[in-house]
């Protein structure tokens, strides 16, 4: 299974499917999943930008919109996990995962799914210790400080990853793993970044509960981002275990932002499939979920309350009943807001109200778990204005081949409300592997330098003008690039 690996999207969907797509025809191979790393930027609308954290100059329109609204498919089953940079108030609707658009899943605050037999497991967002320990407290519209707080990871999510048995062969998060730099080429990396060495040098440079993860999971991969750079280090674990550790840049020009992976994979089809162990863990815990602006603390040893919630065999049995013994994952996608008209002037945006999205209450209901967007809106008193945006002809189920790319749907939006949820009681990769130096350090040069296994995809825009990247007007290609695009 060909597996392509982005680092940050930043919105340029259309740039990473071109990408993929000349990588295809050059090497004469097919790409069957593409990941993206976080700040993915799945923005519908203006009013979605105000929900980004970023400052104004970026808060632009790009191209995920034609892949929600349907005027483009996705050409590659994409996931992705969320960064700092996200219109937090879509996300917000899946927090336990779904599609964004047709072929587009989002792995939710964290998530495990499995396809073709890979285990992949992510966690979205960013360290910061000041909301590490509070509950998923906010909702739209946001102040200025929860615009923020509101990708920060939480205990809880972490807490839940770690009662996971068995092996991930993936893991993704945005930011790094706080250690994992000391396995690899610092040098190399403080050549490339001299202004991590201060990060460095007070232990502030990556995500220390990540950290916690990599040493408890052993995943045999970890893929991240945020950093702007390209870096691989091999982590060798006591029990004499491997995490291949790979971070990617951003998509602009010259930059390494894509790798593709060769993983192998069983005979079953390529589609997405709920992690049935990760599901009993959301049950189990569905208890320890708060929603309050206040210290939280997972349970653990000594106490009077169960700790440790790695599920028993009759306990994944039960939650596989509940789901009719189908760990598919429905493609059933339903538009909850309108998609951007790059020919129709709108109104001033503005931060919308929360919306309930009916992928995640169908999840609810069946695994009998609270909605935190629900019980955050019971809690303030808005639960009555609390409501999911629905029509019944934007509601799609989508197979491989049965959506035309160039089918537009500009289906307008209704709004009503929608009952609670039920309550309940109780390999082998392309690219060379990272040579070790004498200190045990990865020279990544095996990884950066090769020409044959880094695609170097020249998308035609600089640095400078990465703002105006997203346009979705037609852009003049350098004469370096005609060639390329025109085979596109």
């Amino acid at each position: 299974m060909k597996i392509a690996v982005e680092g940050c999207a930043h919105g340029d969907l259309e740039k990473i499917y071109d990408s993929i797509h000349v990588i295809e025809q050059t090497e004469g191979i097919k790409v069957d999943l593409l990941i993206c790393c976080g700040d993915f930027q799945s923005s519908r609308n203006k009013d979605d930008l105000m929900c980004m954290a970023v400052p104004p100059k970026y808060q632009r329109i790009c191209t995920f919109y034609k892949y929600y609204s349907g005027e483009l498919l996705a050409p590659v089953l994409t996931i992705f996990i969320g960064g700092n940079h996200e219109a937090s108030n879509y996300l917000q609707e899946l927090p336990y995962g779904g599609w964004v658009a047709p072929n587009i899943y989002y792995l939710g605050y964290a998530g495990v799914i499995n396809i073709g037999g890979v285990r992949i497991g992510g966690l979205s967002g960013i360290y910061k210790s000041a909301d590490y320990m509070k509950g998923h407290f906010e909702k739209p519209p946001y102040s200025e400080q929860s615009k923020r707080s509101v990708y920060h990871i939480r205990n809880l999510e972490v807490f839940r990853l770690k009662q996971l048995s068995g092996k991930i062969d993936i893991m993704l998060s945005h930011d790094w793993p706080s250690d994992v730099y000391k396995y690899g080429n610092v040098k190399q990396l403080l050549k490339k970044k001299p202004h991590f060495k201060e990060d460095i040098e007070k232990e502030e440079l990556g995500s220390k509960p990540g950290s916690d993860l990599m040493y408890f999971l052993k995943p045999s991969y970890w893929f991240s981002a945020h950093l702007h750079c390209k870096y691989s280090a091999i982590v060798r674990h006591q029990d004499d275990s491997v995490t291949r550790f790979l971070s990617l840049d951003k998509c602009l020009p010259k930059r390494k932002f894509l790798q593709i992976f060769d993983f192998p994979h069983d005979n079953s089809k390529f589609q997405l499939s709920y992690d049935l162990e990760w599901l009993t863990i959301l049950y189990l815990t569905n208890h320890l979920l708060s929603v309050k602006n206040t210290i939280t603390y997972m349970p653990g040893a000594g106490g009077n309350e169960r700790y440790e919630f790695t599920p028993s065999e009759n306990e994944k049995a039960h939650v596989l009943e509940r789901l009719n013994g189908n760990l598919v994952i429905p493609k059933i996608f339903s538009k909850t807001a309108p998609a951007f008209d790059p020919n129709f002037q709108s109104n001033k945006p503005r931060q919308p109200e929360p919306i309930l999205n009916p992928q995640t209450v169908s999840l609810c209901e069946m695994l009998c778990i609270d909605d935190p967007l629900t019980k955050v809106s019971k809690i303030d008193g808005t639960h009555d204005q609390l409501n999911s945006s629905i029509d019944l002809n934007s509601t799609i189920s989508f197979l491989d081949d049965s959506i035309e790319s160039n089918s537009p749907c500009s289906t307008p939006v209704k709004k009503m409300i929608l009952p609670d949820p039920k309550s309940c009681e109780s390999s082998q990769d392309v690219c060379v592997e990272p040579e070790i130096d004498q200190d045990g350090n990865s020279t990544e040069s095996s990884l950066n330098e090769s020409p044959e296994n880094v695609p170097a995809v020249n998308i035609d825009k600089s640095v400078d003008n990465v703002e105006d990247s997203c346009s979705p007007s037609t852009k003049k290609r350098k004469k370096r690039n005609i060639e390329m695009y025109e085979s596109v």
